[in-house]
């Protein structure tokens, strides 16, 4: 499942990507099939060893895209552990940076915000995803257990806060968006009756039903998400470019 919008952010073959707080490496994956040269960034090196594996995975099943400017070579992919807040990448190495669901785990924010910028060449683009404040408030009033856990949550996003950190960082926000509305009242009713719970029927039942969502896409439920994702989406998704010159360059 993915959060970040494709048609919005454009990854060629051949562009360096970073997908900062990889996780399971859902959007490292997208962009590898994309013929991108991929860097797959976590800070838990737990996590890496399946991404890199089905890196492994996608190259042998000739999944990974070719360079159009590489007479045909495969696209390079990668997983490395590392500190967001001082990632070991010189200045400008990536035309493209994801940043999806990791900001608010980090407890300084606007350092991880400055190398995300720093890292990220004049022209390139980064799109960042965080939980939007309203389905995210919600969770944190039903359940502490949702976000009082090591490596949780440590703060809410409104939009405008995240737009100016980005901004004080050097990046201008052009677009931005809401996603995955129909996740919001799954993770209510989690943190109702216990977030660990998976097993409780109501639970179960809608987990089933984003399931059969994600593998059908059916014109139904993708009408009803398109509805409720600016008032409830689970993600606000920002896009944004690192200006060409003297005060972009950083």
């Amino acid at each position: 499942m993915l959060t970040v919008d494709f048609r919005r952010f454009p990854v060629r073959p051949g562009d360096h990507v970073l997908d900062l707080g990889c996780g399971g490496g859902r959007h490292a994956f997208e962009v590898y099939r994309r013929g991108a040269n991929v860097v797959a960034f976590d800070l838990d090196p737990a996590e890496l060893g399946p991404v890199t594996g089905m890196f492994g995975a996608m190259r042998e099943a000739g999944e990974a895209g070719s360079p159009a400017s590489d007479a045909g070579r495969p696209a390079g992919a990668t997983a490395i552990s590392g500190d967001a807040a001082a990632m070991p990448f010189g200045d400008g190495t990536f035309d493209r940076v994801i940043a999806a669901e990791v900001l608010e785990h980090i407890l300084d924010d606007q350092r991880a915000m400055n190398e995300l910028a720093r890292v990220l060449r004049p022209g390139g683009l980064a799109a960042i995803t965080v939980p939007s404040w309203l389905p995210e408030r919600i969770c944190w009033a039903l359940s502490t257990e949702y976000h009082e856990v090591p490596g949780g949550h440590v703060r809410i996003y409104t939009r405008v806060e995240l737009e100016a950190k980005l901004a004080r960082a050097g990046l201008r926000v052009g677009w931005r968006h809401y996603a995955h509305g129909l996740h919001s009242p799954y993770w209510w009713l989690k943190c109702a009756v216990g977030v660990h719970d998976d097993k409780h029927s109501l639970v179960s039942a809608y987990h089933r039903v984003l399931v059969w969502d994600i593998m059908r896409k059916p014109a139904a439920t993708r009408l009803a998400e398109q509805a409720l994702n600016p008032l409830i989406g689970k993600s606000l998704v920002v896009y944004a470019v690192k200006p060409v010159g003297r005060h972009g360059d950083r």
